[in-house]
């Protein structure tokens, strides 16, 4: 295949390093989403440990390289994921996030021991404020998705989906940064080339997705979208290079069918998501033909979730 950043032999050994808390994640059929989906379901769930995402596989493998003092920029899940790792490593972790963040996603960070500032606007603030802070203390910048640690750790997902048997014919993977998505991504082109994979993005926070498909570069202005786990405007180009290599199509998603998904999984399997997980369910309801009759696996990458706001969706 087309070289990406990423290497399956430090992927492989990314296993080594990361916590068994985050590894092997429960992987099983969800019959009773597939009367109403119209195809065969298979949930990976990446809320089943201690921050409730996907991002501490990353965060290990960022951790078990670092001593001292770290900084990051989050909407909620990285921030908790490092201040998780670190905390378990006697690391200074500061989390730089907007003051618009999910609340209950702040409130753990502070209670996982990371220093929490905060700034005004959205992400793309939060990041500029973190590599300040990383340029004058002279500290290690987490820069999710650029970094490959953050990509080769969440790629240990991709290992774990082919090592499991059978093959899958899709795999739906919400797409913000681009760190799942290249590092399952990267996985399946290599293992599983037969699996299709397909990212998928609110319509309200676009960027990644219209820049896959110009295969440039594009920027957008204000988000507007409940998933802000994926809410960026501004892609990497490192990434979008990568992406360009392993994903076979991106697409976007309303707040309508987001919202009906998160309701389905909590109905239908029991689980409690926050709208970036519910992305893959919403890409199916959303082009039904697309998926009929095949079985398809879709990451629940989070599950930190803001009560009252999501009582008010899912009614």
């Amino acid at each position: 295949m087309p070289q990406t950043r990423l290497d399956l032999a430090r992927i492989q050994a990314a296993r080594r390093v990361i916590d068994p808390v985050f590894l092997d994640t429960p992987l099983y059929r969800c019959e009773a989403l597939e009367p109403v989906l119209g195809c065969a379901v298979s949930i990976k769930l990446e809320t089943a440990n201690p921050v409730r995402s996907f991002k501490g596989r990353g965060t290990e493998v960022v951790a078990s390289g670092l001593t001292g003092a770290v900084v990051c920029a989050s909407a909620g899940n990285l921030g908790q994921a490092l201040a998780w790792s670190g905390r378990g490593r006697g690391l200074d972790v500061t989390v730089v996030a907007s003051r618009h963040a999910t609340a209950a996603k702040l409130e753990r960070i502070r209670a996982l021991g990371a220093r929490l500032e905060l700034v005004d606007g959205d992400h793309e603030p939060a990041r500029e404020r973190a590599a300040a802070i990383a340029r004058h203390d002279g500290i290690r910048l987490v820069e999710d998705s650029l970094d490959l640690e953050t990509c080769e750790g969440a790629a240990t997902i991709g290992l774990e989906l082919v090592d499991a048997g059978p093959s899958f014919d899709a795999v739906l993977i919400a797409l913000g940064g681009g760190a799942m998505a290249t590092g399952v991504g990267h996985v399946l082109r290599s293992r599983a080339p037969g699996t299709e994979v397909v990212c998928v993005q609110p319509a309200g926070a676009p960027a990644m997705t219209r820049s896959w498909h110009a295969r440039r570069v594009v920027t957008t202005g204000p988000t507007d979208t409940i998933a802000d786990g994926v809410a960026g405007r501004r892609p990497i180009p490192e990434v979008l290079a990568d992406l360009l290599l392993v994903a076979d199509d991106a697409v976007l998603v309303t707040e309508a069918s987001i919202i009906a998904g998160m309701r389905l999984l909590l109905e239908h399997a029991g689980l409690v998501v926050e709208p970036s997980a519910a992305l893959g369910i919403a890409a199916i309801l959303e082009d039904r033909d697309r998926f009929a009759g095949r079985h398809v696996v879709t990451i629940i990458c989070g599950g930190n979730v803001d009560l009252p706001a999501y009582r008010g969706w899912v009614g």
